[in-house]
């Protein structure tokens, strides 16, 4: 599962180093203010430095500090040191040495925009999940263009009456919701909230320029991305302000060659309260944006929803163990779920109506919920309760006593022994949860932000730096040293995940099941469940899974087992009886929560101004509108690099001079790196495109 080493060979000829895959840093990189903690997991040299990568000088020099005085690491079995670098500043690209060993880490950038690319291409994924539409390979990308998908959504029918024509309705657009092609109308408006919500947080983090087929239109794209939600869920209501449950989709890669009939369940609460929030939430946010009919239009449908809902609470559909329709059972699971989605629609509904009654629905229904009493399993996976209280304590409505009151528990529970704050400082890799079961990349970011979220609280404190802590880790500070991210290759990473649990990116694709220097793989940016200490192979193997070849698979590939919790995962998507989508599905809801988390870390700001110097170089370089002209005396490498890291083109030439096609290259500031062999020379330079 982890590489232990390989060599890489630098631009010094006859110079080489170990590259480490123990020294687990941020591969996309830091903020130049950030807390900047190298995790070492073998036992280190006491030279630690951070080394330029462009000049090859030592920048730093420290001595790495021993993790809880020597003992292991519970979650990842792993002994380990720290190195912090944080007064390490300057923007540019960087790895850290360990002298003594001659061991380094992968490279990464500083800078105050490293992460802009990154979320772009995280907010991106939504575009790949969309459907009812084509993927011209303008937006998707030649590797992950495809034609139109799930046409027959226009024509679909209630699974319990598939021969009865009258039941049809156009359900075109929505998105995929996981791995699978299903659409899920709660979960769907959950989607919508968070987005909604994640833009009003940062809107500064937010460009047009995500190449989807709405960039340039003058809206930010992940609102454009948000209103196709919205549009599915309003085809999804009937008449009578009920909305439907759920559309079930068809199998096969890529999603254009599906061609069977699809259906959709009935009507039910869970779905109806959850729309009635998405549509209310929607029109106060479009509503002060100046797009007043579009919210108006929410409202009606708001409150129609809601008092179907109101009307028929009981209204229950088991989209999957019922009448296997979709295989996310939707359904809400317990008390607590029903209660948070009932008075998440009604505070929602009182945001854009002021009704009192519903301001009252609320408060007086806030008891039965488990107000951050963390400690137990479950309690990380309310997450969504949480960021309600959240949202309600910054709201200039509701009662002061019942504001005081949540925000006293929520303070003693933030601190308690064994979770949150109070188990932070326990975790080797800095970014403690309370266990590793299913979806818990997720649950790393939900954490993250709720530690953003005290920040506000309480910005004195430590809180957003341990909260940066938590990305950190799903950019690589983790014991496999792995990006929890899907072939961020061209973004930057030195090492993300070449394989997904996707229906189109499947095991059986020779296109799109592992991304190599041959195949494509995935598309950019999916964010998988991640380790899950309950991780195995079915229970039909090793033998009874129905025939020899079924029974074969079971020794396919050598599964993580009995590893520590946080090492129970393998870059892999074999189906059933493998069942990786217990560790490497995404999902919508695990995106979101990271694209949350990230935005936080992001702005339309650049890097710091680089102060000119009068230095002798030791190229010539001319720039021109379209062209880079680079002179010198021997054979040439040339780079250009985005702020970020992302390389965008690499030339050479034997003869001493180097003419660079620029054209094409959108507006922006870039990094160039020349190289000779004996000498080299970094430049930053800015291209303006008509």
């Amino acid at each position: 599962m982890r590489l232990i080493f390989f060599l890489l060979l630098l631009a010094t000829p006859g110079f080489s180093q170990t590259l480490d895959d123990f020294i687990a840093i941020d591969q996309f990189g830091y903020r130049e203010q950030a807390k900047k903690t190298a995790v070492i997991s073998y036992d280190p040299g006491n030279n630690f430095q951070v080394i330029n990568e462009t000049s090859g000088a030592a920048v730093f020099s420290g001595t790495p500090v021993p993790f809880n005085s020597g003992e292991t690491d519970a979650a990842s079995g792993d002994e380990i040191w720290h190195f912090d670098f944080s007064s390490v500043t300057a923007p540019g690209r960087y790895y850290i040495l360990d002298q003594t060993n001659n061991r380094r880490s992968f490279s990464f950038s500083i800078a105050n925009n490293v992460y802009n690319d990154v979320l772009q291409g995280a907010v991106k994924m939504l575009y790949y999940q969309r459907a009812g539409t084509d993927k011209p390979a303008q937006y998707a990308g030649e590797s992950w263009a495809d034609g139109l998908n799930f046409s027959q959504d226009a024509q679909t029918r209630l699974f319990s009456a598939k021969d009865d024509a009258s039941t049809e309705k156009d359900l075109k657009g929505g998105w995929f919701d996981a791995g699978d092609y299903n659409k899920y109308t709660k979960w769907t408006a959950d989607y919508v909230e968070t987005m909604l919500l994640t833009f009003e947080e940062n809107p500064d983090a937010f460009t047009d320029d995500y190449g989807i087929p709405e960039s340039g239109n003058g809206v930010p794209d992940i609102l454009d991305e948000a209103k196709w939600g919205i549009e599915w869920l309003l085809k999804m209501q009937n008449a009578d302000g009920s909305v439907l449950s759920v559309q079930g989709l068809g199998t096969g890669s890529p999603p254009s060659s599906v061609t069977r009939p699809n259906y959709y369940g009935p009507a039910n609460a869970t779905a109806t309260f959850g729309a009635a929030k998405a549509f209310a939430i929607a029109s106060r946010f479009f509503g002060a944006r100046g797009e007043t009919e579009y919210a108006e239009k929410l409202k009606t449908a708001a409150i129609k929803a809601w008092d179907w809902a109101v009307a028929y609470p009981d209204s229950i559909f088991h989209n999957s163990y019922d009448m296997d329709l979709a295989a996310g059972d939707q359904e809400l699971g317990d008390e607590w779920d029903r209660v948070e989605n009932y008075i998440n629609a009604a505070f929602s509904l009182y945001e854009i109506t002021g009704a009192d009654s519903l301001l009252k629905i609320f408060e007086n229904n806030l008891n039965p919920l488990p107000l951050y009493a963390w400690g137990n399993i479950m309690q990380q996976y309310r997450h969504a309760q949480h960021m309600l209280y959240m949202r309600y304590l910054d709201s200039p409505h509701g009662n002061a006593s019942v504001k005081s009151n949540m925000r006293n528990k929520l303070e003693i529970a933030f601190a308690k022994t064994g979770d949150y704050l109070g188990a932070y400082q326990s975790d080797g890799y800095r970014s403690f949860i309370y266990a590793y079961q299913w979806g818990s990349n997720k649950v790393k970011t939900d954490y993250g932000l709720t530690f953003y979220k005290w920040n506000i609280v309480n910005p004195s404190a430590d809180y957003k730096n341990i909260a940066e802590d938590y990305l950190h880790y799903i950019h690589g500070v983790n014991p496999l040293n792995t990006v929890y991210l899907s072939n961020m290759k061209s973004y930057g990473a030195s090492k993300s995940l070449t394989s997904i649990y996707h229906t189109w990116f499947s095991e059986k694709s020779t296109k799109w099941s592992i991304a190599t220097d041959q195949q494509p793989g995935p598309a950019p940016g999916y964010m998988p469940g991640g380790p899950n200490d309950s991780y195995g192979l079915d229970a039909c193997c090793p033998s009874t899974c129905g025939s020899p070849a079924n029974n074969a698979r079971c020794s396919l590939v050598s599964i993580p087992q009995n590893q520590p919790p946080a090492k129970m995962y393998m870059d892999i998507n074999h189906d059933w009886p493998i069942n990786t989508w217990e560790i490497s599905e995404p999902s919508n809801g695990y995106q979101l929560s990271y694209v949350r988390l990230l935005s936080k870390f992001v702005g339309n700001g650049g890097s710091s101004p680089v102060k000119k110097r009068e230095v002798a170089r030791p190229f010539k370089v001319v720039q021109s509108k379209d062209a880079l002209q680079i002179f010198g005396t021997q054979a040439l490498q040339v780079s250009i690099y985005k702020p970020n890291g992302k390389l965008l083109i690499r030339e050479q030439s034997n003869s001493g001079t180097l003419n660079v096609n620029l054209r094409g290259i959108p507006s922006g500031i870039y990094m160039v790196q020349i190289s000779n062999g004996s000498a080299k020379e970094s430049r930053i330079i800015s291209i303006f495109s008509p």
